[in-house]
């Protein structure tokens, strides 16, 4: 039964940051919009970290990490608009 509850709520915090994510971004009504929550055992490493991506073409996948599990994302805690080219991920990973 908290299975089920849980995954209601995680779904929920999904739509919402997607929602404020095309809103702030001022993405078209179909852009895919992925949010995940993933758990890091390394040291120094917050315990949950939430990573949105988007994509604005079959090339541009743009991407970032909030340190904060997906209950606590705000649409304050996206970048400024402005940082939009600069989130461009070309598949390079980098260290964070």
């Amino acid at each position: 039964m908290f299975d089920r509850i849980e995954r209601k709520t995680r779904f929920k915090d999904i739509e919402r940051i997607k929602g404020f994510t095309k809103q702030h971004f001022a993405l078209d009504a179909d852009a895919a919009i992925m949010v995940v929550e993933l758990r890091c055992g390394l040291p120094g490493c917050p315990p949950l970290e939430t990573v949105i991506a988007f994509w604005t073409s079959a090339k541009s996948r743009h991407t970032w990490k909030i340190f904060k599990p997906m209950e606590l994302v705000t649409e304050e805690d996206l970048p400024p608009r402005w940082m939009k080219p600069a989130l461009i991920n070309d598949g390079v990973l980098d260290c964070c």
